[in-house]
């Protein structure tokens, strides 16, 4: 049987806090939630996790802090995106790096960030992303 009761109006307004912070780059508030016991691959009804969102807007050090606190440098929205290709579709540089480092797959997810990286052009980060595998 399925369970129909509605989220708690405060836990919601909690993801919300969570995915601006990603979105903004407030490392110091996210860090702080996930030393504290929030997932790191929160995911949002789009399947966007706070990494993916700290990657497409280009917070290097957000990133970082998320994986860091083991977060899925792979994990892909619903739309098979991953932060990878979200990062080299914005030209984030660091945010690729950050990635890179830490272990993302340039090959993973639909575009792969290594095709994104062709598709628009970016042969400074065809050079990167071809480099790291």
């Amino acid at each position: 049987m399925t369970d129909h009761t509605p989220p708690d109006p405060e836990v919601v307004a909690l993801a919300g806090r969570l995915f601006d912070a990603a979105r903004t780059g407030d490392t110091a508030l996210l860090a702080a939630h996930l030393d504290a016991g929030v997932p790191a691959d929160l995911t949002n009804d789009r399947g966007d996790t706070l990494l993916m969102l700290a990657a497409y807007h280009g917070h290097a050090a957000t990133v970082t802090a998320l994986l860091e606190r083991g977060a899925e440098p792979d994990r892909a929205n619903d739309r098979a995106q991953t932060p990878l290709a979200g990062a080299v579709f914005k030209g984030a540089t660091e945010v690729v790096d950050a990635l890179l480092a830490h272990g993302a797959d340039p090959h993973a997810g639909t575009p792969s960030a290594l095709d994104a990286a062709r598709l628009f052009g970016k042969d400074d980060l065809v050079a990167r992303l071809t480099a790291a595998r």
